[in-house]
């Protein structure tokens, strides 16, 4: 019964966690200035989360290893989620901001050069055919902001830099302890960002309440227990192909709850950048070596990473 209740109910739920992050933080931009939104979410996400760690006995990263630790959760939180709560204060749709993190993966690729892989066709069609669904779900926008979307790309570059960083130097640390250590050393940063920015008016504090409240329960803590009780459930092609959900969900949920509507190049450019996701996220099928008696031989470079790939380090951001 509990292995059919998992099968049933963990997919939906996490793809309904992970898109509803979107559509929460326009409701908490909307109610408070993004940076106060984003040093509220790490004061509170950060402790709860350094309790569970204790709770189950974490492994946590010492010397060096924390120091890797903390720069790679710079990028993925202040860097990313600062842009991205930003973008959303410049009117950016829920939608354009959940494709763009959903080009995450293809990102990585571009940087393959630094772990030593190589990117294939397929992902750079991917990659392309992404941004057209990108440009596509912004071109038909009222509210357009060049601002917002470079806003979005940084936002991009935080996560997918901060994913390739500790990748790179922090490859096996424990994924409970470095989630918390990357919301708690985010909090200080946040809120110099609170300082700098010199906002601090809360113009409805109920509305800031509740999504301050979902971000923290459910984004921060529920969705990152949930990925990784699947990642140890099933493999992670299996659970990758359900970020590939989130864009389409994100738009329904915005429709719903913030009447963001769904224009006809909107819909289009979702399902364009879907497809791209999908694309960019295929490995291609390995080649049978050779055989070469005579010689060793040459090392080959590893394929750019994909969704799977890239799922222990979402698991952390």
């Amino acid at each position: 019964m509990k292995n059919r209740l998992m099968d049933g109910v963990a997919q939906p739920a996490f793809v309904l966690m992970w898109s509803s992050a979107f559509i929460v933080g326009i409701i908490g931009v909307g109610a408070a200035p993004p940076m106060v939104v984003l040093f509220a979410r790490y004061a509170f996400a950060g402790p709860l989360l350094v309790l569970y760690g204790l709770a189950v006995h974490a492994v946590w990263p010492r010397g060096r290893e924390l120091r890797h630790v903390i720069v790679a959760g710079l990028l993925m939180q202040i860097v990313q989620f600062g842009a991205f709560y930003t973008a959303m204060g410049e009117h950016v749709p829920a939608v354009v901001i959940a494709l763009m993190q959903g080009l995450n993966p293809v990102v990585i690729a571009l940087f393959s050069g630094v772990l030593g892989e190589h990117i294939t066709r397929r992902q750079w069609v991917g990659f392309g055919i992404g941004g057209i669904g990108v440009a596509l779900a912004v071109s038909d926008q009222s509210a357009f902001s060049w601002m917002g979307l470079l806003l979005c790309v940084i936002g991009l570059l935080g996560l997918s830099l901060g994913t390739v960083y500790q990748k790179k130097f922090t490859p096996t640390v424990d994924s409970r302890a470095a989630t918390a250590v990357h919301q708690l050393a985010s909090a200080p940063f946040a809120a110099m960002l609170v300082l700098l920015s010199g906002n601090f008016h809360i113009s409805d504090p109920g509305r800031f309440g509740v999504s301050l409240t979902w971000m923290v329960l459910m984004n921060s803590m529920g969705a990152f227990l949930l990925l990784n009780a699947m990642l140890r459930r099933w493999d992670a092609t299996r659970v990758g192909k359900l970020f590939f959900a989130t864009p389409v969900t994100t738009a329904v949920l915005a429709w719903l709850f913030i009447a963001q509507p769904l224009h006809p190049l909107t819909i289009t450019g979702l399902g364009v950048g879907v497809i791209g996701m999908v694309l960019a996220s295929r490995r291609a099928p390995a080649r049978p070596a050779q055989p070469e008696p005579a010689a060793q031989p040459a090392p080959t470079a590893q394929p750019a990473p994909t969704v799977p790939d890239a799922l222990p380090q979402l698991a952390r951001a």
